[in-house]
């Protein structure tokens, strides 16, 4: 039964409906069938000759050995880093597979080195879905959200290359989910993010604008403690060696290319990708930041729910950053969750189903089309989140929350 107007007065738990039910089940199923297919075909870890696929993974568990060889300096040198990737791969590749992650994340690669690669490959990819499966699952209140999370189109590949979207997407909605009634355990997931430096702008900022100080400082103490224990396990070395190689990082992404321009799902990508100028991709992709920063601030100063706040953010953070490849989209999986659970609440508007049909299908496209187009999901998500605020529907009734019988609400702001 697709709902297309509020639930009832109270916000009691509407049925799910047949399309969204129906397609979620088939997304879940043909990502899969097509990863067993994949699996039998051996197009994933390794191939038909026993060689290992060389895949993003690869970067992980390589400069985890350098760690636990004594060498965890040398993770971020790409030459280094190449010679360990091609010896325990058996082949070697064209480009680079490279480290730039903060020193602290050497703790995950290093504990995942101490196995073999596909023993960590399968232990990483299996351990950070349970997590973010989890996290969907509670976000949307009904053990639906764990289809949902099967069926969102970047699940397979962020599988297949043993990325750590997993993980970043868990943490996003931990943060956003916890905040409002165990802010402590909010600041810890904001904190374990900050593996991913691109994600570090516009969270403090949110927080600082609604003083959820509880949060910031919590969340600036765990990295803190992180970067200290990064500093004894690992020496000042690592460090030395993460603000050296960054600027080349920079360089090689968004001045060469190298990661191809098709691959970034940012404002800055699109331009690339459409033969715009550097000065012209940071200058839209600035005025987009700029743009998200002031709305998502407004957005969370308001009287909105909280749902809405919390989606906005996720969001948000994805358009802020230049830095966004597809297995980034997995943070995508979070807002749509949030808006799933307000229509299953409230009721969805004739709309909403639809358009959430096409950002699936512009990331299911994708490794055909060869172009930026999850940011046009992003896009399509945000657009959403927008007609679901008071100020785009006026004379809409007004939206509650789950009832208190829910035994997971995300609570008002």
């Amino acid at each position: 039964m697709t709902v297309t107007g509020p639930a009832s007065k109270t916000g009691a738990h509407t049925e799910i409906p047949a399309l969204l039910l129906n397609a979620c089940f088939v997304l879940a199923v043909v990502n899969a069938s097509a990863f067993f297919a994949l699996c039998l075909s051996h197009w994933w870890i390794f191939d038909a000759q026993g060689r290992g696929i060389p895949t993003d993974f690869v970067n992980v568990w390589s400069a985890g050995k350098l760690a636990l060889d004594g060498h965890p300096a040398l993770a971020w040198d790409w030459d280094i880093q190449k010679k360990i990737q091609v010896a325990m791969l058996g082949q070697d590749y064209v480009g680079n597979f490279a480290w730039h992650y903060p020193p602290p994340f050497l703790f995950v690669a290093a504990l995942l080195a101490k196995f073999p690669y596909s023993v960590g490959f399968i232990g990483w990819a299996a351990a950070s879905s349970v997590w973010y499966l989890a996290m969907m699952r509670v976000i949307v209140g009904r053990p639906f959200g764990l289809l949902l999370g099967a069926a969102f189109p970047v699940v397979l590949a962020n599988t297949m290359v043993g990325q750590n979207g997993f993980l970043t997407a868990a943490l996003v909605g931990g943060t956003l989910y916890l905040l409002p009634t165990r802010p402590m355990l909010s600041g810890i997931c904001l904190g374990l993010l900050s593996y991913k430096p691109q994600y570090g702008a516009l969270f403090p900022l949110v927080l600082i604008a609604t003083s959820q100080w509880t949060v910031f400082i919590t969340a600036g103490a765990v990295v803190a403690m992180m970067a200290v224990a990064s500093w004894f396990a690992f020496g000042i070395e690592s460090w030395q060696a993460f603000f050296h190689w960054m600027p080349m990082f920079s360089q090689a992404f968004f001045t060469e290319g190298r990661a191809t321009w098709f691959k970034l799902q940012s404002v800055f990508g699109l331009v690339r990708f459409s033969g715009g100028s550097e000065q012209l991709a940071w200058a839209l992709q600035w005025a987009m930041t700029v743009t998200v920063a002031v709305a998502v601030v407004l957005l969370w100063r308001s009287r909105a729910r909280y749902s809405l706040k919390a989606a906005g953010l996720a969001a948000g953070t994805l358009l802020m950053t230049p830095y966004l490849f597809l297995y980034d989209l997995m943070v995508l999986a979070i807002p749509i969750a949030l808006l799933v659970r307000i229509g299953l609440a409230d009721g969805f508007q004739k709309h909403e189903l639809p358009a959430l049909g096409c950002a699936a299908m512009l990331l299911l496209i994708f490794p055909f089309f060869q172009a930026p187009l999850g940011l046009g999901s992003t896009l399509i998500v945000s657009a959403l989140i927008a007609y679901r605020l008071p100020a785009f529907r006026r004379n809409s009734p007004r939206i509650v929350e789950y009832p208190r019988r829910d035994p997971e609400p995300i609570a008002q702001s």
